[in-house]
């Protein structure tokens, strides 16, 4: 498996990706919609960044960082296939956001997710990820948040 930076040919597998995770679980959202409809406008563009997994020229993970007002990142759209699940894909891509955001000097690593979502809330605190008071979201699924901090 290999993780590459974002690019427009990977558009349609962002999306598709992200919205099997997100419909199986829960409800698209309107904020899911701006950045799975346009990853470079609303993540890239703003100075955050957007990695893919691909293996044997299929794409099987993704992972946003969306740039914060504090020069934090908030991990987000973190998602593989079902079938590179437990292959260790979701921690080779937490382990490039948090080079990424080292090498970017960011204070902390955010992140917003739902109880119910075990296997996920695992690999975050096995990473360091600590849980924050609840705060103000636009997601109605988001229930737990959390963060890394970096410096």
């Amino acid at each position: 498996m290999e993780i590459v930076d974002f690019e427009p040919r990977h558009a349609e597998a962002w999306r598709t990706l992200n919205e099997a995770w997100i419909g199986k679980y829960f409800t698209i959202e309107p904020k899911d919609r701006e950045v799975l409809d346009d990853p470079t406008g609303k993540i890239i563009a703003k100075g955050g960044h957007v990695f893919m997994a691909e293996q044997a020229g299929e794409i099987v993970g993704c992972v946003g960082l969306i740039a914060m007002a504090d020069g934090g990142f908030e991990v987000a759209k973190m998602t593989v296939t079902e079938a590179a699940r437990g292959t260790g894909l979701g921690r080779m891509l937490m382990q490039t956001c948090i080079d990424k955001a080292r090498e970017r000097a960011a204070p902390r690593l955010y992140l917003e997710t739902n109880s119910s979502l075990g296997p996920a809330l695992g690999l975050y605190r096995s990473m360091g990820f600590v849980d924050l008071p609840p705060t103000d979201t636009p997601y109605a699924r988001a229930d737990v948040f959390m963060e890394l901090v970096l410096g």
